[in-house]
């Protein structure tokens, strides 16, 4: 376990944890700034490839981001987003992951899934491969349209037993993703290891948000998504202003040339 690993689950009921989509090198270099973690999510196929879904996410998109993103991230967590695939099995999620680690330098692989990834969460981290956890919506497996969990007693009692059992799997931290109030709040008490919420309340150890969607890129509407700023409207307003001074002449002037 490195030192940065170290520092996340010391922020367990102390501090709150930031972390915060990248998929590319020059987004890293703003969000390392600020970011405890920078996630390379398998989110980039619906934001960045406008996929349906993430299973159309493939290992090497998630090869080529993570190195880009890499160059930009000097103090930050970087986590790499295990695709769709890439871990049904103990000794595939092995193979995946130590090409995660060994192509990009990331410093960890996130797997989505609860009881079911138990065992292959414990071989990876045996084999000295940290891991974040993910449970609640798990988009990879999900079906239809995504609903919030946590709402009935079945629905509760099997998010604290997947909570517990990659607990003692070994992970660092569990992302609860669209996990209703009063169950993230019970298993952030629950676990001693740090939560991040996404759309799973205040009470979890920390939030995740897609960086892309909190500057107002995507025209995602979420419930828990809060847009930070309008980026959109002012990259139109640069480059209307770039178009308009090449149609009149404008640009380049003799500041702009050699």
């Amino acid at each position: 376990m490195n030192n940065k690993i170290r520092s996340i689950i010391k922020k367990k009921n102390k501090s709150k944890i930031v972390c915060l989509t990248a998929y590319s090198k020059n987004i890293a270099e703003i969000v390392d700034n600020h970011a405890d973690i920078v996630l390379v999510g398998d989110s980039l196929g619906s934001v960045l490839y406008n996929y349906k879904t993430t299973r159309r996410v493939t290992l090497k998109m998630m090869l080529e981001h993570t190195k880009s993103v890499r160059m930009g991230v000097k103090k930050s967590l970087l986590v790499f987003d295990l695709p769709y695939n890439t871990y049904r099995n103990k000794f595939e999620a092995l193979k995946n992951s130590r090409k995660a680690i060994n192509d990009t330098k990331c410093d960890a692989v996130k797997i989505e899934g609860g009881l079911k990834v138990k065992d292959i969460v414990r071989y990876l981290v045996k084999n000295k491969i940290p891991v974040l956890g993910h449970i609640g919506i798990t988009p990879q497996t999900a079906k239809g349209k995504f609903k919030s969990k946590g709402k009935t007693e079945v629905e509760k009692k099997k998010l604290i037993k997947d909570a517990e059992a990659l607990e003692q799997s070994g992970v660092f931290g569990i992302v609860l993703e669209c996990i209703y109030s009063d169950i993230s709040k019970k298993i952030t008490k629950l676990i001693k290891i740090p939560t991040i919420g996404i759309g799973a309340s205040v009470h979890c150890d920390g939030q995740v948000l897609v960086t892309d969607d909190i500057l107002g890129l995507t025209d995602v509407k979420i419930k828990f998504v809060k847009k930070y700023a309008n980026i959109k409207k002012t990259i139109n307003s640069a480059v209307s202003k770039f178009k308009q001074e090449v149609k009149s002449g404008k640009y380049p002037t003799k500041k702009y040339s050699y």
